[in-house]
Order: C-alpha cells, then sequence, then structure tokens
C-alpha cells in the first residue's frame, strides 16, 4: 500500500524537536532548525530525506524502487528522493528517522 504524504507528514512527527516549516514552496521538517526531509518535489507524490552516501545506497538497494539520489550535488552528498506510491510505511520511517538522526544534535538523537 503507497505511503501518503499525511502518513509521510505523521511518521515524522514520532521524532522530538521536529517541525514543519516550507522551502522552496514545499513543505519541509526540522529537527533544530535544519532540514532532514520534506515533501512534494518534483510532485506531490515524492518525498526526500537527507541520507548519507552509504545510507542512500543501502535504500537503493534495498527498495530500487522507491529510492532515487537527488538531482546533482545534493544526490552525490546523500540527498535521496522518495517515490511514496512504492514505498511502505516501515521504509519510509527507517528512511526519515535516519535523516533525522543524521540531523539532530547529539544530545537529542542520542535522547530519543
Amino acid at each position: 500500500m503507497p505511503v501518503t504524504p499525511k502518513q509521510f507528514r505523521k511518521t515524522r512527527l514520532k521524532f522530538p524537536r521536529t517541525e514543519e516549516r516550507a522551502h522552496m514552496r514545499h513543505p519541509d521538517f526540522r529537527v533544530a532548525g535544519k532540514i532532514f526531509a520534506s515533501l512534494g518535489y518534483p510532485d506531490k507524490s515524492w518525498g526526500m530525506v537527507k541520507l548519507t552516501p552509504a545510507q542512500q545506497a543501502e535504500l537503493m538497494s534495498d527498495e530500487p524502487k522507491v529510492f532515487f539520489p537527488a538531482a546533482g550535488a545534493w544526490g552525490r552528498k546523500g540527498s535521496t528522493t522518495v517515490q511514496l506510491k512504492w514505498a511502505n510505511k516501515a521504509t519510509v520511517h527507517r528512511a526519515l528517522e535516519a535523516a533525522w538522526r543524521n540531523t539532530a544534535p547529539k544530545d537529542t538523537a542520542g535522547a530519543f
């Protein structure tokens, strides 16, 4: 069953100190003011998570229809697009948690 943008939003709320804002007219999700995920680019059926290149490679290998590197240098650094219509909740949770942990302050990530 595909993950909806609403479910993507709901999953990110499980992480401490997370807030929703907007960047370049797209919803984004931040921890301690730093973006770790976003929705709606290039359209509403996509999300983005900020991973390490190693995390990106692992998820792309595990779920090749779901995860793709973002364009250009962002993608080479680990920014990963998520095709929500092919994703499942567990996979999205795994990717969002990794992105959140990569971005959260150490004291916040360690306490979660």
